[in-house]
């Protein structure tokens, strides 16, 4: 059995000679993130510590070895990180706006009113017919007089200038229809 003077010589050896090729190989695994990969290395370098069985085994080299437990150490730490939800920081809950404040939902109200306006009518007759009375197309068909196709039609036109006037409410506009 060794001391721990030979297991701290062997470790400081192993670290001198495959550390840097160990680290470079980690980065590539954790995308460059620099600050995981110095974990997964040091955490590669306790598992040879605890495994002293590792440096008596018959490779010419203890490279794959490590290699083979930082690859593992590297895929084990990113499920984990996929199997938990990410952390937010201050910063997005200051900047996010305060329900309770009717500022936000009013300036976007008066911005789709002033874009609807832009609209042809015949577009803006089918967005509120839908959005803002709340009617299926086929309601709003039979009280505009016209075919479930040409409300579809006419609202996914709408809905699209929309997008083009109101770039940051897109998203929020393209709902499906309700049939």
């Amino acid at each position: 059995m060794t001391t721990a003077t030979t297991d701290e010589r062997a470790l400081e050896e192993l670290q001198r000679e495959h550390g840097p090729a160990l680290l470079s190989f980690l980065l590539g695994l954790t995308y460059g993130d620099r600050q995981r990969a110095e974990d997964l290395l040091q955490e590669t370098l306790v598992r040879a510590w605890q495994h002293p069985e590792a440096f008596e085994a018959p490779y010419e080299s203890m490279r794959p070895w490590l290699f083979t437990v930082g690859r593992r150490l590297a895929i084990d730490a990113r499920r984990s990180r996929m199997a938990r939800p990410t952390e937010i920081g201050d910063g997005v809950l200051a900047g996010t706006p305060d329900p309770s404040d009717v500022t936000e939902s009013a300036v976007a109200a008066l911005d789709v009113r002033a874009a609807v306006r832009e609209l042809s009518p015949e577009h803006r007759a089918v967005l509120v017919r839908i959005y803002f009375d709340g009617l299926s197309v086929k309601e709003a068909a039979a009280d505009l007089g016209i075919p479930a196709g040409t409300v579809k039609s006419r609202s996914h036109y709408a809905l699209r200038a929309l997008g083009r006037c109101l770039p940051g409410y897109s998203r929020a506009l393209s709902g499906s229809l309700r049939g």
